[in-house]
């Protein structure tokens, strides 16, 4: 089984300014490595430049700048070039698929915040103390930095990558080789509905409060773009005022994402301690949040119908709020890891279909929160509704009855 470790560093002054040099160094061999494929289609016959040929131009890149690339460790400047040829590779296939391309762009340095180092001791050394009191990980051209580690590594370390977020340093661990710990099996399987109202039903009537994050810190998120609005010209943009405001917006929506993080992880792992099995909605959320597109009114041409555009936004900042494509990943690597099962089912018609008839109708759903079958009369909680539906899709519904 596979598992990724995150620990916060806790470098010197020193080592923090190196830390962000090799950041800027790696981006600068990124920015480089892409404006040389980019010259080379415009310019010279539209000649692709492969990963192997910059590759090989490495040593003579480190030999020509060795203050800012030489000092680095070379299989963590291949991995940099690796991640431009999965862009570039990912690019053509969009094209030849005719998607949107969406060509790779330049990174700026506030956007290039990891580097990778493919193995462990190449570059890097993982050294874990034994009682997680003095835990150091070594970095080329860095040194030995101090490590928070809050919990034992297990299994084989394979790739380690140093990443920055906002003012914090962290390093990632890829593991493998991690065995899975199954928990006892307690013979009750469920069906969760996840919505907006409630952050999830139970098939057994059970709710789930949203905490609603971002909206609990909306005003003071708008107080401090507010602020941050305030530097309008260019010279302000760079001075240390603009800089603080711009951190300021940066911890609040961090923040915001720690605590949906960790609402999720405590979520997930109340429902993998609870039932042997766990039948979910199969989501799209990118399509679920996507906003509509515009309608052109035939009588007044340069004009535009209404078309809700307000309202599904609303309904996006919310869905996107609750995160329920990370919870359902978060649960889906916890169910992995204690030997659970889960079963994504299609989410077509759950709220809309009545559990005791069968009767599938747009008018079963009278609101958000009320169901009524128009057929058999039956009424009940929509959300309610959606879970029994996906226990049933899922083929558990005699399990859960037994």
């Amino acid at each position: 089984m596979l598992r990724a470790y995150k620990f916060l560093l806790r470098p010197t002054k020193r080592q923090e300014q190196a830390l962000a040099e090799m950041l800027a160094d790696h981006c600068s061999l990124y920015n480089g490595a892409l404006q040389e494929r980019r010259d080379a289609w415009r310019h010279v016959s539209k000649t692709t430049v492969t990963y192997g040929d910059q590759s090989a131009q490495l040593r003579a890149i480190r030999t020509f700048d060795p203050e800012r690339q030489g000092r680095w460790s070379f299989s963590s400047q291949q991995a940099t070039l690796r991640r431009l040829d999965r862009a570039m590779r990912a690019f053509f296939r969009r094209v030849k698929a005719g998607q949107t391309p969406g060509y790779p762009r330049f990174k700026g340095t506030g956007r290039f915040d990891t580097v990778v180092f493919p193995r462990d001791g190449d570059g890097c050394r993982w050294d874990s103390a034994p009682h997680l009191t003095d835990t150091r990980v070594r970095f080329q051209g860095v040194g030995h930095v101090r490590v928070h580690q809050h919990r034992r590594v297990r299994g084989r370390v394979k790739t380690v990558s140093v990443k920055r977020e906002g003012r914090r340093w962290y390093v990632v661990l890829a593991c493998d080789g991690i065995p899975t710990e199954p928990l006892p099996a307690v013979g009750a399987v469920a069906g969760i509905d996840l919505g907006v109202a409630h952050f999830l039903t139970l098939s057994n009537g059970e709710h789930i409060a949203n905490p609603r994050f971002l909206q609990g810190a909306a005003e003071e998120i708008a107080q401090a773009q507010r602020h941050l609005a305030t530097f309008p010209a260019r010279t302000d943009r760079r001075s240390k005022k603009h800089r603080a405001a711009a951190r300021k917006v940066a911890g609040l929506h961090a923040r915001i994402r720690r605590q949906r993080l960790d609402h999720h992880h405590k979520v997930a792992l109340a429902l993998v301690r609870t039932y042997d099995v766990i039948a979910h909605e199969q989501l799209n959320t990118t399509g679920l949040t996507r906003s509509p597109a515009p309608k052109t009114d035939p009588g007044r041409p340069g004009t535009f119908l209404p078309n809700g555009a307000a309202a599904k936004a609303g309904l996006n900042a919310a869905i996107l709020d609750a995160g329920w494509g990370v919870f359902l990943s978060i649960l889906a690597n916890k169910a992995e890891s204690a030997g659970r099962q889960v079963v994504p089912v299609d989410a077509r018609n759950t709220s809309r279909t009545c559990p005791a008839c069968g009767h599938v109708a747009k008018e079963n759903r009278i609101s958000q929160a009320r169901f009524q079958c128009t057929a058999c009369g039956l009424t009940a909680n929509a959300d309610h509704v959606g879970a029994q539906n996906v226990l049933k899709r899922a083929g558990l519904a005699r399990c859960a009855v037994a």
